[in-house]
């Protein structure tokens, strides 16, 4: 397996949340992923306005196709900063991209098999979406370089430096490709934490889009969950500077929550 394939242990069965009242809940979950879609279609519409189009706008968009899925969105911290900058979070769900991109509409870095998505793929490739051949791993210095360059030109790019989704009560260690861009660049990094909750205090992995999951079962789930809640805290910027390789940069990035308790991960199937 390629080195630039990194996998998760998590999985539907193992870790993965089932929803109980799903058949009672239909027909609100349509009504929901038909919110979704139109929101996506209308940002299909609109996007050859491109740089026209103000960027609290975008992040409102953002919230509102999390919010069209039925999931209350909590943003902490403060606004991320102006020009190049490399914005890094861990990544659980396909939900995580609309919440990265309501801090900071950005280009993200994203699989080459995304382009295929209907109608988030055609809405990715006209958004700059940087995409990746992960089967490929002479091609990662190019990657690496490309990113480099639009964060050089002034623009955001947002990543998931794990490589893989996790479930949300486990993660992975950042990768440390990505930071080299952000250090040849000299552009600051900007960390966000997502988390999925249900209701006040227990952590959800309801939207976890992990292992063999299919997109359409991860979306169906999240539409006809009830009570979920995405939280996205803007930590602290890193300065050019800050870091001396991308060791280190990467682990100030990642601030790694402590482990949680034994026998918490793998969650078993409620």
């Amino acid at each position: 397996m390629s080195a630039w394939l990194p996998t998760a242990p998590c999985s539907p069965r193992a870790c993965v949340e089932t929803t109980p009242a799903a058949a009672r809940a239909v027909p609100r979950a349509v009504l929901r992923l038909t919110g979704v879609v139109l929101l996506l279609v209308a940002g299909l519409a609109l996007s050859p306005l491109g740089a026209r189009v103000p960027e609290s706008a975008v992040r409102r968009w953002c919230r509102w196709i999390v919010r069209a899925a039925g999931v209350r969105v909590r943003i902490t911290g403060g606004p991320a900063p102006a020009g190049g900058t490399l914005l890094v979070a861990n990544h659980i769900s396909w939900l995580d991209v609309p919440l990265l991109a309501a801090v900071r509409p950005a280009r993200m870095l994203a699989k080459t098999e995304v382009r295929r998505w209907p109608i988030a793929g055609a809405l990715a490739a006209r958004g700059g979406t940087l995409f990746i051949d992960r089967d490929r791993l002479r091609a990662l210095p190019d990657t690496v370089a490309r990113i480099a360059g639009a964060l050089r030109e002034g623009a955001a790019v947002a990543a998931f430096p794990e490589g893989s989704t996790w479930c949300g009560r486990a993660q992975g260690p950042f990768r440390r490709a990505v930071f080299q861009a952000a250090l040849d660049a000299g552009v600051p990094v900007q960390p966000v934490r997502i988390a999925y909750r249900l209701g006040a205090a227990t952590a959800g992995t309801a939207p976890a889009f992990v292992g063999d999951d299919t997109l359409l079962a991860s979306v169906w789930r999240v539409v006809t969950s009830h009570g979920l809640v995405a939280e996205v805290e803007v930590r602290p910027v890193i300065p050019p500077g800050g870091a001396p390789d991308r060791r280190a940069l990467a682990r100030a990035a990642q601030q790694r929550p402590a482990p949680a308790p034994a026998g918490t991960h793998p969650v078993p199937v409620t």
